[in-house]
């Protein structure tokens, strides 16, 4: 007599090993973050899963990754999240080829988002030295090239605009515009800056991002532009620390002496808490009229 019981039972299908996400990250939700990308859970079906959730994504969707604009001279392709602020401030010596050194704080930048792909930007900054400040993103001028002191303070104020998120070869595309009004110094024309930056996630966790900015300043005499290309390339070492190595510089054009100042700097950040992210970026000068020697340690609190 033949019961169904007696039938050879069918063997299970082995499970899928599926990626091991380590640390709190562990903990991070299904869904869609800002930047248009999905993060899923280690426990989430094989059939679902389309990709090993990267280092980066899954940082992003807890928080650790906080995508600070200083955290080199070229921004984050990212706007902040909706309804979400980021403070960002930084202390900054740059040891000019000539005449006296210079220092800048608070460098205060703050973000605030209005929705998924626009963001509102509001900056404090005062300097101190003879070269004003072409190392990070908060226009404050080139200075006088005499070795005489300038003393220099502004205000910025802008937005950034997200227009596009990577798709294949399309990279994450962000436009920035931003104003620089002098309220102490030598000139006190508001300098126009504009800023395109475009990144691709790569392989192994790695991220590549390149950015033109574009600011046509007051100078002694008369106004002329300046270009700052830039392109770095980041590699996250653990959900909270990562490290970059980037290549910048300056050029000047329609200006009386026309300098061009060309860096190396590498840098690193490290997240304190979910909100709280702390880093420092050195460089050197890689032409005549660069400087030798800048660094640049600053910390970014989101709200």
């Amino acid at each position: 007599r033949y019961t169904p019981s007696d039938a050879p039972a069918e063997a299970a299908p082995a499970p899928q090993k599926l990626p091991v996400v380590r640390g709190e990250l562990a903990g991070v939700v299904s869904g869609a973050g800002s930047n248009g990308r999905s993060a899923v859970l280690p426990h989430t079906p094989p059939q679902s899963v389309a990709a090993a959730p990267s280092v980066r994504l899954l940082a992003r969707k807890l928080g650790v990754e906080l995508d600070a604009d200083r955290d080199a001279f070229t921004p984050s392709a990212y706007c902040v999240d909706a309804g979400r602020g980021l403070v960002e401030a930084s202390y900054v010596f740059i040891d000019n080829a000539t005449g006296l050194p210079t220092n800048n704080y608070p460098e205060l930048l703050i973000r605030y988002g209005a929705n998924e792909w626009w963001e509102w930007r509001f900056g404090v900054n005062y300097g101190i030295g003879s070269q004003g400040n072409i190392v990070t993103s908060v226009e404050v001028g080139e200075g006088t090239l005499d070795g005489s002191t300038l003393y220099e303070s502004s205000i910025l104020y802008g937005f950034k605009l997200a227009t596009s998120h990577q798709n294949g070869l399309l990279p994450d595309i962000c436009f920035i515009m931003e104003a620089s009004t002098p309220t102490y110094g030598d000139v006190f024309g508001t300098v126009p800056v504009a800023t395109i930056v475009a990144g691709w996630d790569l392989g192994d966790d790695w991220r590549f991002d390149g950015a033109l900015r574009y600011a046509y300043t007051e100078g002694a005499v008369k106004w002329y532009s300046r270009w700052s290309p830039s392109v770095v390339l980041r590699a996250p070492v653990t959900e909270r620390f990562e490290v970059h190595a980037e290549w910048f510089g300056s050029y000047t054009q329609g200006r009386i002496h026309d300098t061009q100042q060309p860096f190396f700097s590498p840098g690193t950040h490290y997240s304190i808490t979910r909100n709280v992210e702390i880093g420092l970026r050195v460089g050197w000068g890689l032409a005549a009229e660069a400087a030798p020697f800048f660094s640049d340690a600053g910390i970014a609190i989101q709200y």
